[in-house]
């Protein structure tokens, strides 16, 4: 498979595009975030959000 047909997703925190990895392929479904760093600032980000709308 060439490297532009791979699957694709969408980092939330970031939002920045990532493709799959060798290591993620048994739990490709439940990788949600391109990096331990954004995994990290997930909750930061909720409560930033949090602090705007109220």
């Amino acid at each position: 498979m060439k490297k532009s047909e791979l699957p694709k997703k969408v980092c939330p925190v970031c939002h920045r595009p990532f493709t799959w990895r060798k290591k993620w392929e048994k739990t490709w479904g439940e990788v949600k975030y391109c990096s331990k760093r954004c995994a990290g600032q997930r909750k930061t980000i909720k409560a930033r959000h949090q602090n705007a709308d109220g």
